[in-house]
């Protein structure tokens, strides 16, 4: 045995003594080929191994490479990747901006640069992803940019919500890879249909304002860019394991072909999430893939493929509370009386109180209907055996695109990407009459929700069933192309034209999804159907077909010098609406038809960036847009009437800025203004016609003005810290009163006066003042430590401004609190030699467990607090809003290996 260990520590000194002198020091200096300046914080990577380091503030360098390497990589944001064989113990390297060929899909996503777009944007890369992130919602991952805004809502994964300067995700462009993914009916998002995108994002860019996107689609707050990873060159494996708050696990596992035969690279994920959520009920059981591909045709021709997708179930928490529901200390804090807090008892789960989740008898094994793309059978078993979600949404929406990239001479170039995206799901909520538990009825709970057992009791007693759980789904499949050809005219000119075609169906209904005990529920709305007996998985209540069909088309052109890049964009659009309705009887006795006219849109927007230094830049832009009305503002979709001749919504907006950096790049800012105004903000509300018909009438003349400051800065002070700040001042205003008559023809004409209060009335939903920091450590090799804060205020509940109808109700919409929130982030990278590395990395989020209100809506009509005759008595304060409470302290750590 002694003479083993003599051999075994023999041998681990040989190989120690091995590796310690197989190994070769590269030094050397990294600058940019545009100025010279030297380029700190590249990557260097010796190809093939997990060895890498980063160039110092002064773009020096040194990395200890395995005897044997050939090949070091030399990568940063913005500039082409070099790869180059090792040639001696000193290597200098010179990095240019990243070449065209080499970008074709941020042209196709319209991605700003640095320096020379006049635009206003931010950038976020891979890293700051990953190392900020934490497996939450993607939108989240902007909180760190000025003038922008998002929360996690209720707290379930994917419901998500983002604003930007004011508006709302109706009004912010949202594209990945340059498709945009905004419902074409109505302009939403919903985020749980891309729940692992962020595993797949290679950048994202924020523009703010109009932007410089040259598609016919309007983006009046901003416009999120979304670029996922291309098929990489290199072959390899990466798999993390993650656990968090909430009992949340996540595995993912990413590979990566390589480049096959100088022609073809492949890179796919699988995802596999699943928890039981922070606030009650929030539980997911989600999946999600990713794969991106690329084939070289020939010099001249390139394809690419991407496909993403996210099958997901999810328990939601969609309710708001009174904030004394949640807790009251922090309600007595803002003022409420006594008499205020008794009318709403604290939740014995205190700010993770979820209304839309509740207990029910394991002894009732009554299964549940619902459908969606990739999910076996219609029939399931409930997600808990003892509670019941009342609203749980479900679905699987993958979108599919392949890009093809032509040079068609030297100066002619084609970028092209046909895309379809479809599936099916749907959201859960409660129809008919159900029993209930709430505080009126001597429950001591802060509102009312569902009793399960009573209902299944009273279903049972007959074989009706009474009250029932319904799905509400969404059936849709869109496909699109959009076509651009980019004209180089000079050294200093360029020119794009294109084309942007879509056309989506997206079927609604509603379905029995959970009999609750009962046999059969009756529905009486289908005029068609003779048996109102609606059984599980049966349509009820409404079913229609509806079709988007969109064309658009652009043209740009683009002045750049030294000094100077001006651009001009024009876009054009038209619009149609079809309706088909398969529970109403038409005139003819068939099944409802309706159809809009042809809905132009249009939008006129450019900019000018002069640069009198390197280091130095000045930007302006002005942008006009005329919005074509959106689907429900058009077609009332449960009786078919249509809209006669809708007016546009009409965005006005100009910016302007300026970009400084000093020249080791050491120091980045970037500070600018806007303005935007919001003009006929329009209200379709349905009325009877002179003939008997029904249709909408647009009530239009709301003006809103949204003006601004915004700030961003980062400061390398030393090769371990990176101080980067920003900031916002925001102005909001709705800037009018609005007043009319129109005829209604119910029963007798009638002229019905409406009027609207609305005059220096604040535009809530978002904080108007936001300030943060990032401060980031490198301690020792490997080991990286980030803390971030950000304080937010001048936060107005959001509220329909189209509410204030009584002239004595001028009073500001409620503000919440100011708040701040601290993040900390840590990732260390063991070192370890050879190709297998391994990273342990960590996220606290709410470091400080501050209690805060991140949603509100002002004078709420379901839990204010009222008076004994129902009357709010304070329609416009703390004790008569509806909120969300932002997430406690929350947690999330995991380990990588890369291999």
């Amino acid at each position: 045995m002694r003479n083993l260990n003599k051999i075994f520590l023999l041998l681990t000194f040989v190989a120690f003594t091995a590796f310690a002198f197989g190994q070769t020091s590269i030094t050397g200096t990294v600058t940019n080929k545009d100025d010279g300046s030297t380029l700190p914080g590249v990557t260097v990577v010796a190809k093939g191994t997990t060895v890498g380091t980063i160039t110092d503030l002064n773009g020096k360098y040194k990395i200890d490479v395995p005897a044997g390497t050939q090949i070091l990589v030399f990568t940063y944001l913005g500039m082409a990747t070099q790869e180059l064989e090792v040639a001696g113990s000193t290597m200098d390297v010179v990095m240019i901006e990243v070449s065209e060929e080499l970008v074709e899909i941020l042209v196709m996503a319209d991605r700003a640069k640095e320096r020379e777009t006049p635009v206003a944007f931010s950038d976020l890369t891979s890293k700051e992803i990953e190392n900020q992130l934490g497996s939450r919602d993607l939108p989240l991952i902007m909180n760190s940019t000025p003038s922008v805004y998002s929360t996690v809502g209720g707290g379930g994964a994917g419901d998500a919500r983002i604003n930007v300067r004011g508006f709302d995700q109706k009004n912010v462009a949202i594209m990945i890879n340059g498709v945009p993914i905004n419902d074409m009916e109505n302009g939403w998002v919903y985020w749980s249909n891309w729940d692992g995108i962020s595993d797949a994002t290679s950048s994202i860019q924020m523009q703010r304002g109009l932007s410089a996107v040259n598609l016919a689609t309007p983006s009046i707050g901003g416009t999120m860019n979304i670029i996922t990873s291309p098929a990489e060159k290199e072959s390899g494996f990466i798999s993390r394991l993650e656990y968090g708050s909430g009992n949340f696990m996540k595995a993912t596992l990413t590979g990566h072909s390589g480049l096959i035969n100088e022609k073809f690279a492949v890179s796919g994920s699988i995802v596999r999430k699943v928890g039981s959520g922070v606030m009650d009920g929030t539980w997911t059981d989600a999946w999600a893939y990713y794969l991106g591909s690329s084939f070289i045709v020939n010099k001249s021709h390139k394809l690419e493929l991407f496909a993403i997708g996210a099958p997901q179930r999810h328990g939601q928490n969609l309710y708001m509370q009174n904030i004394a529901a949640y807790d009251q200390d922090y309600a007595k804090e803002l003022g409420y009386s006594q008499d205020a807090l008794d009318a709403f008892p604290e939740s014995v789960n205190g700010r993770l109180y979820n209304q839309n989740y509740s207990a029910v008898s394991d002894s009732y094994t009554g299964q549940q209907s619902w459908k969606m793309l990739g999910s076996e059978g219609k029939l399931h078993d409930r997600y808990d055996s003892e509670n019941i979600n009342e609203r749980e949404n479900y679905f699987h929406k993958p979108i599919v695109n392949l890009n093809w990239y032509a040079t068609w001479t030297e100066k002619i170039k084609q970028y092209t990407t046909v895309y379809y995206s479809g599936g099916n799901g749907g959201g859960t909520g409660t129809l008919g009459s159900l029993a209930w538990k709430a505080p009126y009825l001597g429950d001591p709970t802060p509102s009312r929700y569902v009793d399960y057992d009573g209902t299944i009791e009273n279903n049972t007693a007959t074989d009706t069933a009474y009250g029932i759980l319904r799905n509400s789904i969404n059936k849709q499949w869109t496909v699109g192309a959009i076509s651009k050809f980019k004209i180089i005219f000079t050294d200093n000119l360029k020119g794009q034209i294109g084309i942007d075609w879509r056309t989506a169906e997206i079927e609604h209904a509603r379905e029995v999804r959970d009999l609750l005990g009962g046999q059969f529920y009756i529905d009486n709305n289908n005029e068609f159907n003779t048996d109102p007996k609606r059984y599980l998985g049966d349509k009820i209540a409404y079913h229609s077909h509806n079709t988007v069909d969109w064309i658009g088309y652009f043209a740009q052109m683009e002045y750049s010098s030294d000094a100077i890049t001006a651009y001009g964009t024009f876009g054009h659009s038209f619009t149609k609406y079809y309706h088909t309705n398969h529970f109403k009887m038409g005139d003819d006795g068939n099944e409802l038809l309706a159809e809009s006219g042809s809905l132009p849109g249009f939008q006129i927007k450019g900019g000018v960036s002069y640069r009198p230094f390197k280091n130095f830049s000045i930007f302006g832009n002005y942008g006009y847009v005329s919005k074509s009305p959106i689907f429900d503002n058009v077609i009332n979709d449960g009786d078919g009437s249509v809209t006669e001749d809708p007016s546009n919504e009409l965005f006005k907006a100009f910016e302007f800025g300026t970009s400084y950096r000093t020249l080791d790049r050491r120091l980045n800012v970037k500070f600018n203004y806007y303005n935007t105004t919001w003009e006929d903000r329009a209200l379709a509300i349905a009325i009877v016609d002179q003939d008997g018909s029904e249709k909408f009438f647009y009530i239009q003349g709301m003006d809103q003005k949204h003006t601004g400051f915004e700030l961003e800065a980062n400061y390398l002070a030393f090769n371990f810290l990176d101080v980067g700040i920003f900031g916002s001042v925001g102005d909001w205003n709705y800037l009018n009163d609005v007043t009319g008559i129109y005829k209604d023809y119910d029963g007798e004409e009638t002229d019905v006066e409406y009027n609207f209060y609305t005059e220096g009335l604040k535009v809530g939903d978002a904080p108007q003042t936001q300030f943060g920091t990032m401060i980031t450590l490198l301690p020792i090799k490997g080991l990286r430590v980030q803390f971030d804060a950000r304080y937010n205020t001048n936060h107005y509940a959001d509220w329909d401004p189209f509410s204030r109808e009584d002239e004595t109700d001028i009073e500001q919409v409620w503000m919440t609190p100011a708040y701040t929130l601290v993040d900390a982030h840590f990732s260390y990278d063991l070192p370890l030699k050879g190709k297998i590395g391994v990273q342990v990395f960590g996220h606290v989020f709410n470091v400080l467990d501050e209690i805060y209100i991140q949603d509100a809506v002002d004078n709420s009509p379901y839990n204010a607090y009222r008076d004994d005759d129902g009357v709010i008595i304070n329609p416009h304060s703390a004790d008569a809003a509806e909120v969300f409470l932002g997430l406690p302290r929350t947690f999330n750590i995991g380990v990588k290996l890369t291999f």
